[in-house]
């Protein structure tokens, strides 16, 4: 038995009556039918028929679903009240949500009435509302309403061992050089599905920005790979990114690299405030409407330097690309030209 009700079907309550004629207890119907017995019980309580004589009473499936459609449909305000539901249908197609619709009714004193924005939704998603094809005046359109309580959940479930939480402490304090964090940054579709990939050095603020023709994980980590697999692994040593679909090819940084990466909680993007700190920083230069000319390769690394070239007080105002020349001036084997 599932953990949501659900009405009897018709081909249940069939079931159900075969199992009567048989004079099986309801018990026994119950756990044939995968129902709580007190459903079977408040079944016939409500559609049993009682007529004039004994032979006229009796539980008939096809009445009880009937009735049971019937009962269903008076229940709701927008089915019995034409009024108000032409109201609600007029505002659904001039763009209006069910919120919107509800709230508004509801400081109206000369309005058809008053209904809750549930009631909208469930008559959007009813019978009467499907035949009409209201869902597609809703903002996502969706022809199937989804769960009321969170979110679906995504296929691509991260270990525990990559959660922000059992990230190493100096890596949270800055004490130590080569740890990462990542973000993309989104453009207006109206030219095509690039986008560009931040990298910042957390220790030295050292920015580093991606080209990707579009958000398929595979190329948007595949060009993280390339880029940090060009410094040595002392200056590679994590990445942290959000939970974007984008990100879930992290396995092959650790396979090809070594570099671990670390993951924010669900919808908790300041987790990697620097890396979002600076995002605000290259839209004043690549805001989200920029043309991809504006973001070839050559003005992507352009723009960086730029960004590396602007000295920073949480470093002293040094440049975090003079920083960054430092730390790697201090690992071993390591010759700056």
């Amino acid at each position: 038995m599932g953990s949501e009700y659900g009405h009897l079907t018709l081909d249940e309550r069939r079931r159900m009556f075969q199992l009567r004629e048989a004079r099986q207890p309801v018990a026994l119907i119950a756990a044939t039918l995968g129902r709580h017995k007190s459903t079977i019980y408040r079944e016939l309580r409500r559609n049993f028929f009682r007529g004039e004589g004994p032979e006229w009473q009796g539980y008939f499936p096809v009445t009880a679903d009937k009735v049971a459609r019937d009962r269903r449909q008076r229940l709701s305000k927008l089915v019995a009240r034409a009024d108000l539901r032409d109201h609600v249908i007029d505002r659904l197609q001039v763009g209006w949500s069910p919120q919107q619709i509800a709230g508004r009714l509801g400081q109206s004193a000369d309005g058809p009435g008053r209904v809750c924005h549930e009631t909208i939704y469930r008559f959007i998603y009813g019978r009467d509302g499907r035949e009409r094809d209201l869902y597609r005046y809703l903002a996502k359109g969706r022809r199937v309403r989804r769960g009321r309580f969170g979110r679906k959940p995504r296929q691509n479930a991260i270990p525990n061992a990559y959660w922000i939480a059992n990230r190493p402490e100096q890596i949270g304090q800055r004490e130590e050089f080569g740890h990462w964090e990542g973000d993309l940054l989104i453009f207006s579709r109206d030219h095509g599905k690039g986008n560009v990939t931040t990298l910042l050095e957390r220790k030295s603020r050292y920015t580093l920005l991606l080209a990707n023709a579009d958000r398929r994980s595979s190329a948007v980590i595949g060009a993280v790979q390339t880029t940090l697999s060009d410094l040595p692994p002392a200056a590679r040593r994590s990445v942290t990114f959000d939970r974007g679909t984008e990100f879930m090819n992290y396995p092959i940084l650790a396979r090809d690299l070594s570099v671990t990466s670390y993951f924010c909680d669900p919808h908790s993007p300041w987790q990697k405030g620097a890396v979002e700190n600076t995002n605000g920083r290259i839209r004043r230069f690549l805001p989200s409407e920029a043309a991809p000319d504006a973001r070839t390769h050559e003005a992507l690394r352009a723009l960086a330097e730029r960004l590396n070239d602007i000295p920073r007080r949480c470093l002293g105002y040094r440049t975090p690309g003079e920083v960054f020349r430092e730390h790697l001036e201090t690992i071993p084997g390591i010759v700056l030209q």
